[in-house]
Formats: C-alpha cells, structure tokens, sequence
C-alpha cells in the first residue's frame, strides 16, 4: 500500500495533530478551514478520514459525547505510528525540494503577477 500522501490528507493529518488526541471530524474541518480558508464539507473529511484508516495512518473509536454535547455519538481519530511518519516523510520529502529555490519561486510569483508569465 501506498505510503504517499495527497494534498488533502496531509492537511487532514496536520488539523489531527492541531487537534490532538481524539478529533472529531468537525474540528478536523475547523482546524484546515481557521488554517488555510479552505472551506471542506463533511463528507470529505469523513471520506477521506476513512481512506486513511484503512491505510493504516490514522485510528478510530466511537464515543458518546457528553450531555452538553448532545450525547449523541461520534466518531474520534486519532494520528497512528505510520501516520506521523509519512505524514513527516512528506514534510521533508516538500522541505527538501523547496531548499533554496525561494528566490526562483519570488521571481514566478512577480512574473506571473506583471503578466509576463502569461
């Protein structure tokens, strides 16, 4: 199995660590949606919170939230072993390309802001 990691689930990945031990999807939404503006559905994250389940990177348990919460049940994730290392992996693998090229990326963004990359 794959252990490359799409854009959306390295977000999903970094709102799980934002979030800490046993986010819910809501707060997986919240954090991505207070980090990057991305505005994500439910469904996304719940799609793709169980892909990643089954990968082997992220773990689950259903839980009843409390009376203040609405008692009602929820499903809870947490970062697994394999998770934080290839979700570290390809932190480093974007690290590594990006070195050094700041000012080749400075110059594309002016270029492509002035038209001329057009």
């Amino acid at each position: 199995m794959s252990k490359h990691l799409g854009e959306f689930e390295k977000l999903l990945l970094f709102a799980l660590l934002a979030g800490g031990k046993d986010t819910d999807g809501a707060t997986l939404r919240q954090q991505i949606e207070e980090r990057t503006g991305r505005v994500v559905s439910p469904g996304a994250v719940y799609t793709a919170m169980d892909r990643l389940q089954g990968r082997g990177f992220v773990a689950s348990q259903v839980v009843t939230a409390p009376p203040e919460r609405g008692g009602r049940r929820q499903k809870r994730y947490r970062l697994s072993a394999d998770g934080a290392l290839s979700l570290d992996r390809a932190v480093r693998e974007l690290n590594s390309m990006a070195d050094g090229l700041d000012e080749h990326l400075a110059a594309a963004v002016e270029s492509a802001r002035t038209g001329e990359g057009r």
